[in-house]
């Protein structure tokens, strides 16, 4: 049984963990054991902290730093993964850059020591790509990481790390980060869950851009109620973060274990005139059964938004400006060209542009507002394609139509991202091709509980969360689609 302890569910280790069934270090065993299995085919946790961690949950066996065990969200010394661009103290933290191939930080992130506070123990740090700047899982420091359904393939990303170590059961929930759907792609393409919180959820502490709601940190598991689980271990107020704000009464995991559904659901097969595979979309409209199944009402929708790419790009754009201006006049030959594109469109943007994208961030929220009036969830597919060839930074086209940067694979992730809406990516299925396809379901602003319920309910009837964890397997890259 203790070799097959990285099949349990993170919410049914908790409960070993909490009963004194399992001690921490038992689990930790279980991990280090599947990581030696499985690390070499797909590259998710290139550090790993296991003296440090083992010295955690001798603290935690002996009584010590268990303050927190009364609150919703304790783990009780559950091994997690934290994504490569989070401070760990102590432990390599390059942010996937090779400007920090060897930065060690003395302190951790404000969110770390929340979790450590809450009783989860750091395991790893899990592979990103520069600054978690791509949609594809790769740096100069660690290399790349490959999608387990498919080793030829991405993960997505950028936290294609923490998606490949749950789907292969190196993990039982790992951190990410979301900014255009860096959460959300790679738990798609991973056939995991990825929530993107509402803004002010979970603090980010540390950053510059502490008055922007675009980029939130958050939970990734293999099941909802997983999810749920380390939402309450991350949620809450922090005064580093003025954003934020304090955590429900009501935990996420009781919304997740006694839900309700959703009355009127929503389907949208893109977001404003997004591109998306025409397979991808089949199957996400055909899972709309399951809804219907639990006796929620179901009706397709378009919405329409003008320059979604555009309104898109120049806040992001602004945000790199923030983020980058710095260390590209210090260290432009070592950042990779996707980051310089977009820094350098923030800086050539005129305030004139800026404001015309704050405009219309304003009027789409107005929309989806309008929209949560007449309905309870939204669903959109989980992202415009699947998985695709692990050495290309993006695929070449979507249905037919060519991409000329890397961030127009993301646009159904990114409009959502401007919403300000909490979001969670799902699976629903797989294409002829074996490649996971999910879906985005997208919530009212702070609207985590009914969101997570209604994930859960979708998730209990489709059966899709019991086909994790699996082996890494390997394949070929299914051919791309042509252009027209």
């Amino acid at each position: 049984m203790r070799e097959d302890l990285f099949r349990l569910t993170a919410c049914e280790a908790v409960q070993r963990l909490k009963s004194g069934e399992l001690s921490p270090l038992d689990l930790i065993d279980a991990a280090e054991a599947r990581i030696a299995e499985v690390e070499p085919s797909i590259n998710a946790l290139p550090t790993l902290c296991l003296d440090r961690a083992r010295a955690d949950a001798d603290r935690l066996m002996r009584g010590i730093g268990g303050e927190a065990q009364r609150k919703a969200g304790w783990l009780a010394g559950l091994p997690i993964a934290i994504k490569d661009l989070m401070d760990v103290a102590g432990v390599r933290t390059t942010y996937g850059s090779p400007i920090f191939a060897n930065h060690v930080p003395e302190r951790s992130h404000p969110l770390v020591e929340r979790i450590e506070h809450m009783g989860g123990i750091v395991l790893a740090k899990s592979n990103t790509p520069e600054f978690g700047a791509g949609g594809s899982t790769f740096n100069e420091v660690f290399g790349k990481t490959r999608n387990p359904w498919n080793t030829s393939l991405t993960p997505a990303g950028s936290t294609g790390g923490g998606a490949a170590a749950l789907a292969t059961g190196e993990v039982w929930l790992a951190h990410g980060s979301d900014h255009g759907g860096s959460l959300r792609r790679p738990a798609t393409y991973c056939s995991v869950v990825g929530l993107r919180p509402s803004p002010g959820r979970v603090t980010r502490g540390t950053v510059d851009t502490l008055f922007s709601p675009l980029s939130v940190q958050g939970p990734m598991a293999r099941s909802v109620p997983d999810v749920a689980l380390f939402l309450d271990t991350m949620a809450g107020y922090c005064h580093l973060d003025p954003m934020t704000f304090d955590a429900p009464r009501l935990s996420f995991s009781h919304a997740a274990a006694a839900p309700q559904r959703p009355h009127r659901v929503a389907f949208a097969a893109t977001i404003g005139g997004s591109p998306v595979d025409q397979e991808t979309e089949n199957i996400c409209r055909d899972s709309m059964r399951i809804f219907r199944n639990i006796g929620s009402t179901v009706e397709e929708i378009t919405i329409d938004l003008e320059d979604l790419e555009d309104t898109f790009l120049a806040l992001r754009s602004q945000e790199f400006v923030i983020d980058r201006e710095l260390q590209l006049q210090r260290y432009r030959d070592q950042i990779k060209p996707d980051i310089v594109w977009n820094t350098e469109l923030g800086l050539k943007q005129s305030i004139s542009t800026l404001a015309k994208a704050e405009r219309a961030r304003a009027a789409l929220y107005m929309q989806f507002n309008d929209l949560f009036s007449q309905y309870d969830l939204i669903v959109t597919p989980g992202a415009n394609t699947p998985a695709f060839d692990v050495d290309l930074r993006y695929p070449e086209a979507i249905d037919g139509i060519k991409l000329e940067h890397y961030m127009a694979a993301s646009t159904l992730t990114a409009a959502v991202t401007i919403s300000a809406s909490p979001a969670l990516s799902l699976p629903c299925g797989f294409d002829q091709y074996g490649r996971p396809i999910g879906l985005q379901l997208i919530g009212r602003p702070r609207g985590e509980a009914a969101l997570l319920a209604a994930g859960a309910l979708f998730e209990a009837e489709s059966g899709l969360a019991e086909q994790v964890p699996i082996d890494p397997r390997h394949g070929k890259v299914p051919p791309m689609g042509k252009l027209t």
